[in-house]
């Protein structure tokens, strides 16, 4: 039931994004309000048990990394409760000083992940009393590796570029068994599974041509665990044809785009997803569980990447939530702008996905594609 819940929160995410090229995981935001719920009290307990009724644990897996911590000022002290469910290695203090604590959060989502997220995604102030973190790093080679090459759209937004292609050939039933085409709300969805060599896959999902990500990524996770429903002839993308050969072996013909994506994400836009309305109401605190000191939450901020080469995936996400007293007032913090680029000729979107448990690890979209370069 959590890997449902996860994935619910993924698709409802996904679901408010706009724009071309992003990546989001789901899985990470979930661990934090999991950790929340159960210590807020009033509205912001039943906002957040309602998003993240259970905790979510994933299996030990050789493909993903998950690691959370949470750090607190001197002048809140925890309660035996929270204590416990943070054991003592997962927890650090924060002095006040930003010039001091900004490091130290810095390099825990650097080394947590590779070096992938270089600065965790909140910046703590003077009035930063607590921040939550969970960083998820996931990497897996291709079962069946792609070539490198060059791929030439014919139409669409693209067309006429060289651009960095990926193709790979597959033959028989096993190989076409990673191609289906489900029935979604706004017509067929093409999705490919490309195997990881361990636990985590990638299913590449396309929606017909002026589906954006908010209408495709939910509805490539709600087909994740369907049979195909569509003749396969119907897929976006997909064509068929016999040709002449010398024998009735079918192939799968595959091919693709590199992709680099990244993105930062301020949840608090849209905290209703979140589970999070209520408790940035600084009006009084919403977390006696957590310590006496009354606490609102102040930021929840996730940076994340992914990238998509012949040889394999790796994505990474850092999450952060930041608290400060309830009841009083601070100045609103310097917003941060990211601006991303993504590469591909032709939208569509990606899921990376644990095998045994179908947990959605991190989703995105690829909107534009990389050029050749020779």
């Amino acid at each position: 039931m959590t890997t449902a819940n996860a994935n619910a929160l993924t698709a409802r995410w996904a679901a408010t994004l706009d724009g071309d090229g992003t990546v989001l995981s789901g899985a990470g935001a979930y661990v934090l309000l999991a950790l929340l719920g159960p210590f807020a009290a009033g509205a912001a307990r039943d906002e957040l048990l309602a998003v993240a009724p259970t905790p979510l644990g994933l299996p030990g897996s050789p493909a993903t990394r998950m690691a959370a911590a949470v750090w607190s000022r001197s002048e809140v002290p925890l309660t035996e409760e929270f204590a416990a469910a943070v054991p003592e290695h997962l927890r650090g203090k924060l002095t006040g000083d930003p010039a001091v604590d900004q490091p130290e959060l810095d390099a825990w989502a650097a080394a947590q992940t590779d070096g992938e997220i270089p600065a965790m995604p909140i910046r703590v102030g003077a009035e930063t009393l607590m921040v939550l973190a969970s960083a998820l790093l996931v990497q897996t080679a291709w079962a069946d590796r792609f070539e490198d090459g060059v791929q030439r759209p014919r139409s669409g937004p693209w067309a006429e570029r060289e651009l960095a292609g990926l193709h790979r050939r597959g033959r028989g039933a096993a190989a076409l068994s990673a191609l289906r085409v489900v029935d979604g709300a706004d017509g067929p969805l093409t999705l490919l599974t490309v195997a990881g060599e361990a636990d985590v896959d990638v299913v590449l999902a396309l929606g017909g041509a002026e589906l954006p990500a908010s209408v495709v990524l939910p509805a490539a996770i709600a087909g994740l665990g369907a049979d195909g429903t569509v003749t396969v002839e119907r897929g976006p993308g997909v064509s068929v044809r016999e040709i002449e050969a010398v024998d009735d072996e079918p192939e799968l013909v595959v091919s693709t785009v590199r992709f680099r994506v990244s993105a930062s994400h301020d949840l608090l836009a849209h905290a209703e997803v979140f589970g999070l309305r209520a408790a940035t109401d600084t009006g009084t605190g919403h977390f006696p569980g957590m310590s006496p000191v009354p606490l609102a939450v102040s930021q929840a901020r996730q940076d994340a990447v992914a990238e998509f080469t012949a040889t394999g995936f790796k994505a990474a996400a850092v999450t952060g939530i930041a608290m400060r007293l309830a009841g009083a007032f601070f100045p609103q913090l310097d917003k941060r702008k990211q601006v991303t680029s993504v590469v591909f000729d032709r939208p569509f979107g990606f899921l990376a996905v644990h095998r045994p448990t179908g947990l959605v690890l991190v989703a995105g979209w690829v909107g534009e594609a990389q050029p050749f370069r020779g």
